[in-house]
């Protein structure tokens, strides 16, 4: 039986390291692209710098039909990034908090490992791995790899 890697992603280019990490890192494995839709944190759901002045009200149904628009072309980016490797991967979706949802996915999907990246997005006590990454591997009943970068252009 093949183990079962999840790979949270949020656009950021750390979640495309930790991609690219876990698909080079475990080639015979199950990857299992986890995105989730974060209602709380308006910027928490897409690569770009959101000003909230200039969007739609976070919450309003534009705003998550623009949210699952980005979410849909996150989803054909990792699956492009998989086809360089010749690979294909599973994806999921989830709205919520991302560390409670990417916890919850783990027991429920019985996954045998996770790969996320890190990037530090809150206070600076958190720098180091970054909020919700801290809190998966507090959390997690599976082993976490934890992708960093020194410098990401």
């Amino acid at each position: 039986m093949s183990e079962t890697v999840l790979v949270p992603i949020d656009g950021s280019p750390m979640s495309q390291h930790a991609l690219e990490y876990a698909i080079e890192s475990h080639p015979e494995a199950t990857i299992v692209v986890f995105h989730v839709l974060d209602p709380a944190e308006p910027g928490y759901s897409t690569a770009a710098d959101v000003d909230v002045r200039t969007e739609p009200p976070h919450g309003s149904a534009e705003w998550y039909d623009r949210a699952t628009e980005e979410q849909r072309q996150l989803f054909e980016q990792a699956r492009e990034q998989a086809d360089n490797y010749g690979l294909e991967l599973r994806t999921e979706d989830e709205i919520g908090d991302p560390a409670r949802e990417i916890v919850d996915f783990v027991e429920q999907q019985e996954i045998d490992h996770v790969v996320i990246g890190s990037h530090g997005r809150s206070e600076p006590t958190r720098l180091l791995l970054g909020s919700t990454a801290e809190l998966v591997v507090r959390r997690s009943p599976a082993p976490v790899t934890v992708v960093r970068a020194d410098s990401v252009s």
